[in-house]
């Protein structure tokens, strides 16, 4: 398997500086800074890339797990929200929030929420970011 890279540069201080990030791909580039990450100023910031990582990763297992079980997803909505918070004298990740809506013709309510939580529990993402204290997820099955 490739070893996935990205990149970061930071110019300045803390409050004042600012920095780029980019993918290995070159599919995404973008400037952050203090008011992206804590202020909502535009810019992205690293915790939207775990967003994005995480809803991409789970949206692939959740599909996988799916094929296993012998369904095929008509779609697979994933939104995730990275809560980042003051701990002590720092800032740590303390919940992130998994939202899905598929459209999976023949599947069960129960089913689908078994498989869910199996994708969620064993997508790879999840595991990286386990000393996260709470991954929620929130699964709904529309038709």
């Amino acid at each position: 398997m490739p070893t996935r890279k990205a990149e970061a540069e930071w110019n300045g201080s803390l409050r004042e500086g600012k920095g780029s990030m980019k993918l290995g791909s070159g599919a995404f580039e973008g400037s952050y800074s203090f008011g992206t990450r804590f202020e909502g100023a535009p810019g992205t910031n690293p915790e939207e890339l775990i967003a994005a990582a995480h809803a991409g990763c789970f949206s692939m297992a959740f599909s996988a797990a799916l094929g296993k079980a012998g369904y095929t997803p008509t779609s697979i909505h994933t939104t995730a929200g990275v809560h980042l918070e003051k701990v002590g004298e720092g800032f740590g990740i303390t919940r992130i929030d998994l939202d899905m809506e598929a459209t999976i013709p023949g599947i069960s309510e129960d089913e689908f929420q078994q498989i869910a939580k199996a994708a969620k529990e064993g997508c790879p993402v999840s595991k990286a970011l386990a000393g996260v204290e709470n991954i929620a997820l929130n699964a709904k099955l529309s038709s």
